[in-house]
Formats: C-alpha cells, structure tokens, sequence
C-alpha cells in the first residue's frame, strides 16, 4: 500500500511478469514504472484464503485478493484470485509470474 517501487521490486524477480484480469501481461519494469509515476496508487490491498505449496526451490500461493485506489486518475475496485509462482534463488524467494483472474463475488 505505500506504493513503494523499490520494496516491490526486491520481492520480484527481474524476469517477473503478471498477467493480468484481462489477459495483458506486464512486465516489471513497466509495473514499477506505472507505480513510481504515480499513474497507479493502491489504498487497499488485501489478500485473504492464501494457500502455499511448496515443491522444492519453487512454490504456488493462491489467494482472493482485493485492491482499491485510482489508476489514470480513475477509482477502481476489484475481486481477484491471485496465482503467483516463486522460486528460490540465492537463498532467497523471488516471485516470477502473476496470474490474475477477476470474478464477482455471488
């Protein structure tokens, strides 16, 4: 939430891409730039049913995940699942890919 580009990008790899609710995919240096331009600002940002598999130096976390804020200067809100894969590099977990899946809560 504090929109921090810098601590963003020590938890993603450098390969790191999201692929997003509506099937784009953004890679990380146009992420952190949309972030440190303030184009895209987070006032929420919550994760909840998180569940972690662990296969060796890589692993899945799955989670429904909720943001709000503005991005282009328009408010939005939304409901997704997250998928995001991590490997272990260097002793270190890095994320390097996320899937982004928007739904509507019935």
């Amino acid at each position: 939430m504090k929109n921090d580009p810098e601590a963003i990008g020590r938890f993603v790899a450098d390969d790191w891409i999201i692929i997003d609710a509506d099937g784009g995919i953004v890679d990380k240096a146009r992420f952190l730039g949309v972030i440190k331009s303030l184009v895209l600002t987070h006032e929420l940002m919550e994760t909840d049913d998180i569940r972690v598999r662990v296969y060796g130096d890589s692993a899945v976390v799955t989670g429904l995940a909720r943001s709000k804020g503005k991005f282009m200067q328009q408010e939005f809100a939304s409901s997704e699942r997250a998928t995001d894969v991590f490997v272990k590099r260097d002793g270190r977990w890095q994320c390097v890919l996320t899937q982004l899946t928007r739904f509507s809560k019935g």
